[in-house]
């Protein structure tokens, strides 16, 4: 059986297809796109992502037999639980469940915390404006999470490619400007995924590439490849 392609960095973006990979027991290859140093902007990266972002996966054990690429966090989360019949049921009421809050972490959580990410930690100006905005709707989004999880072990009902795909966002609280003690039916749920053997596989791939601090993305010319900001002088 050949091994999916996996393009990838350590991201939270990132963690949902790693751990995907490794709760399916799906073999893969890791391919290390140091999104640093442009990797993202490679020709070869383009013909599978052609929105410049990670991750992707190419598959090469389909039913037509035919290589299929797919990219997009949510959409290879979908794609791979279809694959496998693991983690996305086949029941339309409870797929629906699952949906829902894939498109809610999709909107919502990833791109309000990854906005908190930058302003607070990555932004070369403190802007007070934009950090409180998105710190306090990151606080929002914990509050709903929060009371979905008061009567239910996972946000739809069973383990699912949702709480894969929110794990990664919420398990960086920290860097949000949260104190999770506010939220602790979300805090045992981080506690009872972060105990899964297979989400501490996925969090191990390319572990040793992390940059907690954000040291690394004060670099100037980190930071025009990422976020467009060139350097001054």
């Amino acid at each position: 059986m050949k091994p999916i392609d996996l393009y990838y960095w350590p991201t939270p973006n990132g963690w949902k297809i790693s751990i995907m990979l490794e709760e399916c027991g799906l073999p893969y290859e890791t391919h290390l796109i140091d999104i640093g140093k442009g990797d993202q902007f490679k020709p070869e990266f383009l013909a599978v992502s052609p929105n410049n972002k990670i991750p992707a996966i190419v598959d090469y054990e389909t039913v037509g037999g035919e290589p299929i690429s797919v990219f997009e966090s949510g959409a290879i989360l979908q794609y791979l639980g279809r694959k496998t019949g693991k983690f996305y049921p086949v029941n339309e009421r409870q797929r629906v469940e699952v949906d829902q809050w894939l498109f809610w972490q999709m909107g919502g959580l990833g791109p309000m915390a990854g906005q908190t990410h930058h302003f607070r930690i990555y932004a070369p100006e403190k802007i007070e404006y934009a950090i409180n905005r998105y710190t306090n709707e990151t606080k929002r989004l914990y509050g709903v999470m929060n009371k979905r999880l008061k009567d239910r072990e996972f946000l739809a009902g069973e383990y699912s490619i949702a709480d894969i795909a929110c794990y990664g966002w919420a398990k960086l609280w920290e860097r949000q400007g949260q104190d999770i003690t506010e939220f602790p039916n979300m805090k045992r749920w981080l506690d009872t995924i972060a105990a899964r053997p297979a989400v501490q596989r996925g969090l191990a791939v390319g572990a040793e590439k992390r940059d907690p601090s954000g040291q690394r993305m004060q670099d100037p010319k980190v930071q025009e490849i990422l976020f467009g900001n060139k350097p001054k002088g």
